[in-house]
Parts: structure tokens; C-alpha cells; sequence
């Protein structure tokens, strides 16, 4: 009997023994998935710490490397702070009639780093730089007056040109080795930012909303294109063209078609040159004739060792196929992007040209924003022909800013 109760007990412990194992596997089982994303989230967690602290050891050293030029600045601030400097810059900058725009954007950083960012004074000084610079071709003075501005905490549109990148270690050999191997990635014509239009021809930044950023161009009183139509007053300038055949390049810009023009040559006005920059196309024709646009019109932007810009206006009608633009079209881009330049194309801005130069002229402004004044127009009596097809062929089908009021301003002919 005694061994019944002995054998009954031990089966007894056995079961209990078995099914407590039983439980304990099925709980640690049901808990092995949690345990599993406990884990990855612990590793997951570890690999961004890694990468926070390399991060940081960039900042650091970018922060280290900072250091001089932040202590230079401090310097210079230091030095400023007195006011004499500036008192001295506004008494001789007084007796001058017009500011240059490099001028006006040194008195502004020096009232700057005298009176601070929160002076008016200052962003008055800054944004005078902006409104009277030739945008086309002071990029360097636009970039220091808008990231000025920036930095007094004024709303300002800095261009993808004008924007500066963090600083990097001088020593970081990763990024030096992926930026040479993409060679073909440019970073102007890869980032659609970067020529993100800050106007239009048409809709929310047309011509009437010129003036919200560009305040000349709603406030200025010689602005162009104009309406010519008479009576005229007499010109008597003499004009020379002495254009070269260079190098072609060419470029969409999202806005016209325009050529690039190498050093060499120049257009005389009574004898004093004027060196040609660039053209480029508007259709129709931004000047009009007794009210009415010719189809299209060719601008060639001219400037002088002053400053000063002249503009050549070459009305064109449809005709003939003109194989100066034949040239042209073949090779310009139909889309915006980078300047193209074709290996061994040569071209001629005279074949442009018509071979009479009579014209009418007038003070007036750039036809595009910022919309900067004292530009003297010489607009082409005589007309060039392009055909049809070729007019069509021009990528843009309206680029042309509306006719603006003369304002007591008196058109010549010569």
C-alpha cells in the first residue's frame, strides 16, 4: 500500500514538474518577439548615437575652423564702433552727386557694423544697393547686400547664387572624393532652385507685380520699353558698331535666348566705347511703333569702363530666313539649363545687324528686374527679317514687358 501512495506521488511530482516546464516555455515564447524588437531598438538606437557624435565632432571642428574669421570680424566691429569711420565715409560720399553701387554697399556695411543690424538707416542703405546694382553683371555686390539684410533679419529673397554653404573640414576627404567623381553634376544647372524664376511675363510675378521686390520698376520715372512715335527732338550721336566674330555660347535662362559675347567687341557712340556684353531676343518687340510691336527684337547690351550701359535695338519682321539665326537655333538650348558651348562654332554678332543705322533713341531702364535706369537705347530704324518658322522656333511664345509711360521724357531721331 505504501507503494501505491510512493509511485502515485512521484507520477504526481513528475506531471507538476512537466507542466511547470510547459508553462515557462510557453511564456518565454510568447516574449521572444518583444525581446527581439527590444533588441533592434537598442542597436538602431546605438547606430544614431554613432552617428550624432560624428556629426557633433563635425561641428566641432567646423565651429574651430570658424574661430579666426569670427575673432577677425569682432576685431573689425571693435574698431568701427566709435563712429568716426562712418562720419568720415558720409562726409566724402556727400559730395559725390551718385553713389556707384559698390560704393553704396560699403557705406551700408559700415553703418552696419557701427550701428548694427537694427539700424533703418542701414537696411534703407542696403536695399538702396539692391534697387540701383546692374543685376546682370554685379553678382557679387548683390550676394553681400542680400545676405546682409538676411542677416539683420529683413525678409529677402537671397538668389541660389548668392546663398553660402556651411563650412567644411578642411580635411574631409569623402566629400572632396564624391564631389570629383561626379563631374558632370554642375551645381548651378543641377538644382532647378538655382534658377527659380523671381519673375515672370505673366500671372502672380508678371510686369504688375514687378515692383513688390523690384521697387524701380513701379517707381522709377524712366523706364523702358517705350511707345516711339513722334514728335522727336534731333539726335545727333554717331554711333559705330565694331563687332567681332568669338567663341560661341549660348543659353536658355528661363527667360530668352542669349548669347555671350567674348572681350573684343565694342560699339562707339561719338567716339567712346562701349564694350558689347551680351544680346538677346523679345517677342514680339518690346518697343512698338505708333502702337504696334514689330514680331520680334533683338537687344545688344553694351557697358563702358564707368559703368554706364547702352542698348542697340534691332527690330525684326517676318521674311526671309535669316541665317545668322539659323546659326543661333541650332545650337540654343530649348530648354532652361546651363550656357552651351559648341566646339568650333564661331559667330558674328554684325550678321545681325541691318546695314542702315539710323535710329530713335531715349534714356530709359533694363527692360527686366531689377529694372535699373540710365540705359540709353538706340532703337534701329531699319528692320532684319527672320521667317516664319524660325520666329516660331524661338522658345518662348511672349517675353516681352508691356510699354511704359514716358513721363516728360522726349524720344530723338536721327
Amino acid at each position: 500500500m505504501k507503494r501505491i501512495i510512493l509511485e502515485v506521488l512521484l507520477v504526481l511530482g513528475l506531471a507538476g514538474a512537466g507542466y511547470f516546464g510547459w508553462t515557462q516555455r510557453a511564456g518565454y515564447e510568447a516574449l521572444q518577439p518583444q525581446v527581439t524588437e527590444l533588441t533592434e531598438k537598442v542597436d538602431e538606437s546605438t547606430k544614431a548615437l554613432e552617428t550624432a557624435e560624428e556629426e557633433l565632432a563635425k561641428v566641432q571642428e567646423a565651429l574651430k575652423a570658424a574661430q579666426p574669421a569670427t575673432a577677425e570680424l569682432s576685431a573689425v566691429k571693435a574698431g568701427f564702433e566709435n563712429g568716426d569711420v562712418l562720419k568720415d565715409l558720409e562726409g566724402l560720399y556727400a559730395k559725390q552727386k551718385n553713389l556707384s553701387a559698390e560704393r553704396q554697399l560699403g557705406l551700408a556695411l559700415v553703418r552696419m557694423l557701427t550701428k548694427g543690424s537694427e539700424d533703418p538707416a542701414t537696411v534703407e542703405a542696403l536695399q538702396k544697393t539692391l534697387d540701383q546694382v546692374d543685376w546682370k553683371n554685379k553678382q557679387k555686390v548683390i550676394c553681400a547686400a542680400q545676405n546682409a539684410l538676411a542677416a539683420a533679419g529683413k525678409e529677402v529673397k537671397v538668389l541660389a547664387e548668392c546663398f553660402v554653404p556651411p563650412a567644411k573640414p578642411a580635411d574631409d576627404k569623402k566629400a572632396k572624393d564624391e564631389k570629383a567623381e561626379e563631374p558632370g553634376k554642375d551645381e548651378k544647372a543641377g538644382d532647378k532652385h538655382a534658377h527659380a524664376p523671381h519673375w515672370d511675363y505673366e500671372g502672380a510675378m508678371g510686369p504688375d507685380n514687378w515692383g513688390k521686390e523690384f521697387p524701380t520698376c513701379a517707381k522709377g520715372q524712366s523706364q523702358a520699353p517705350l511707345n516711339i512715335k513722334g514728335p522727336f527732338a534731333k539726335a545727333l550721336y554717331k554711333l559705330a558698331p565694331d563687332y567681332k566674330p568669338g567663341p560661341l555660347t549660348i543659353v536658355n535662362n528661363g527667360h530668352t535666348i542669349q548669347v555671350t559675347v567674348p572681350p573684343g567687341s565694342k560699339l562707339r557712340v561719338d567716339s567712346k566705347p562701349y564694350d558689347l556684353v551680351q544680346f538677346h531676343f523679345h517677342r514680339p518687340s518690346e518697343e512698338q511703333l505708333d502702337g504696334k510691336p514689330m514680331d520680334m527684337v533683338i537687344h545688344f547690351v553694351h557697358k563702358n569702363d564707368a559703368g554706364e550701359l547702352v542698348v542697340l535695338g534691332v527690330l525684326i519682321k517676318a521674311g526671309n530666313e535669316n541665317p545668322g539665326i539659323k546659326t543661333l537655333w541650332t545650337h540654343a538650348p530649348a530648354k532652361e539649363g546651363p550656357p552651351v558651348s559648341p566646339s568650333g562654332v564661331v559667330f558674328n554678332p554684325a550678321n545681325l545687324l541691318p546695314r542702315e543705322l539710323d535710329y530713335f533713341s531715349y534714356e530709359g531702364s533694363l527692360t527686366t528686374p531689377p529694372c535699373t535706369e540710365k540705359v540709353r537705347f538706340f532703337i534701329l530704324k531699319s528692320t532684319v527679317n527672320m521667317s516664319p518658322a524660325q520666329i516660331s522656333d524661338f522658345p518662348f511664345k511672349m517675353n516681352a514687358r508691356p510699354v511704359q509711360p514716358l513721363n516728360k521724357r522726349v524720344i530723338e531721331s536721327n
